[in-house]
């Protein structure tokens, strides 16, 4: 489930886009291939809410480190494939 809190995030689900705004939700079923862009000029938040929990506290810890490194620059997209990898995601390149 994806809950808009900030701005809008055009979410694609299984290639179909959705723009997700406040106070809308998106559900995203299991194994559908799905993907999020910012496309607008203001930055946006949203809450994922993952169940079961197949992702721990180490994914996102480790995501967060290859987002800071980058410091507000590009992340290393290919560090960020490693750790979905690692987690057992599939990153579609």
């Amino acid at each position: 489930m994806i809950y808009g809190l900030e701005g809008v995030l055009t979410w694609t689900v299984e290639g179909a886009p959705t723009d997700v705004g406040p106070g809308q939700v998106l559900c995203i079923p299991r194994g559908a291939v799905h993907q999020f862009d910012n496309p607008y000029d203001a930055d946006a938040k949203a809450l994922a809410i993952v169940t079961p929990g197949i992702l721990g506290p180490d994914y996102f810890r480790e995501v967060a480190a290859i987002l800071d490194a980058a410091a507000g620059g590009p992340p290393d997209f290919a560090a960020l494939g490693e750790v979905m990898r690692r987690h057992g995601l599939t990153c579609a390149e």
